[in-house]
């Protein structure tokens, strides 16, 4: 098999993964998290179930990342980020890129520990803003995706 059509399956399914997740967690988990658990142990409650999802976050989000990188070096995607029409994949890159900072950088060595001070103090406060930050990482995530599957398949934006 092609290795363009094994990084390609590898992307997709990856991608799959990854903001099937996010939304999983946007669209269902939060929602119960705010009806079934009271504003004090929202957080803490949130925070224990999510890391444990975040292996999977992190193991997709590289997949996703070597395997669109291998596809641009090998198809000449390079060359294509400079052309007119191009903006879902610098959607695409920009979109993985706040993810990868996001899993890797300020999850672990940072926002953890803001974010408990911050629901000692706040709880609800803290709680919305975990629910805001999910719901635009996957409006954008879902743009994302909707822009490179219809650019994929002759969709130029402006034309």
């Amino acid at each position: 098999m092609d290795s363009y059509i094994v990084a390609r399956v590898v992307h997709v399914l990856s991608v799959v993964l990854w903001i099937g997740g996010v939304a999983m967690v946007t669209l269902v988990l939060l929602p119960a998290i705010k009806r079934m658990i009271s504003p004090q142990e929202r957080v803490t409650f949130f925070e224990n179930i999510e890391s444990r999802f975040a292996w999977q976050a992190r193991v997709t989000t590289l997949l996703a990342g070597a395997s669109g990188f291998y596809m641009l070096m090998i198809g000449g995607g390079w060359q294509r980020l400079s052309m007119p029409g191009s903006g879902w994949l610098h959607l695409m890159i920009f979109t993985w890129a706040i993810f990868t900072v996001m899993l890797f950088l300020l999850e672990p060595l940072v926002l953890h520990r803001v974010i408990k001070r911050k629901a000692e103090q706040d709880p609800e406060g803290t709680f919305r803003k975990i629910t805001i930050l999910h719901y635009v990482l996957l409006a954008v995530s879902l743009v994302t995706v909707g822009w490179a599957v219809a650019a994929s398949h002759g969709f130029i934006l402006g034309q």
